[in-house]
């Protein structure tokens, strides 16, 4: 009987070599993918950063030429600035009219570039449109309503670009109203 015991035993340590071998073979393989995976993601990190750098210089090479173009669109209107100006010294009385016709073409460039001027005299205080330096008592116009621009706001793609600065009325019977309120 010791025999055979002997012999389950080697028959049981050849299994165990035989499987020792088998896993050091998988794990030589799991090894070899994982190198495999790691090499293909540093290449992919790899074109990430450069498409990443592309992309950023493809941005600001498209914002260069965007302001180059509106800037050749400026330079015939600065032209006439500087006609307009010399007139000026000329004594030419057509001084005003130049100006004018120069003003109305920077207007029309600003408009086909998406900015509009805000509507503000007349119109209800918005604080996203107005910014409001005084407030004047009048009975003329309603309470918060525009009654004079300072500066002129403007719009940039319906994106407020600067506000108005306007003159708002205060309405003195309003406040009168509310103090007698308050007094009951």
């Amino acid at each position: 009987m010791p025999r055979k015991k002997k012999e389950k035993e080697e028959a049981g340590e050849g299994d165990l070599l035989k499987r020792v071998v088998d896993l050091e073979a998988a794990l030589d393989e799991e090894r070899k993918k994982a190198e495999t995976y790691l090499t293909q993601l540093k290449y992919a990190k790899a074109d990430l950063e450069n498409t990443q750098k592309r992309t950023q210089r493809n941005i600001e090479e498209a914002l260069v030429r965007a302001n180059g173009k509106l800037l050749t669109r400026l330079l015939p209107i600065l032209d006439e600035l500087e006609l307009a100006i010399e007139a000026a010294r000329a004594g030419g009385g057509e001084f005003v009219e130049g100006v004018e016709m120069v003003r109305n073409k920077l207007v029309k460039l600003m408009e086909a570039e998406g900015v509009a001027s805000i509507d503000a005299v007349g119109e209800p205080f918005d604080p996203r449109l107005h910014e409001a330096v005084l407030e004047v008592e009048t009975s003329d116009h309603p309470a918060g309503t525009v009654v004079e621009e300072f500066r002129r706001g403007y719009t940039y793609r319906d994106r407020v670009l600067r506000a108005s600065v306007v003159k708002v009325a205060r309405n003195p019977s309003s406040e009168d109203d509310q103090g007698e309120v308050e007094d009951e």
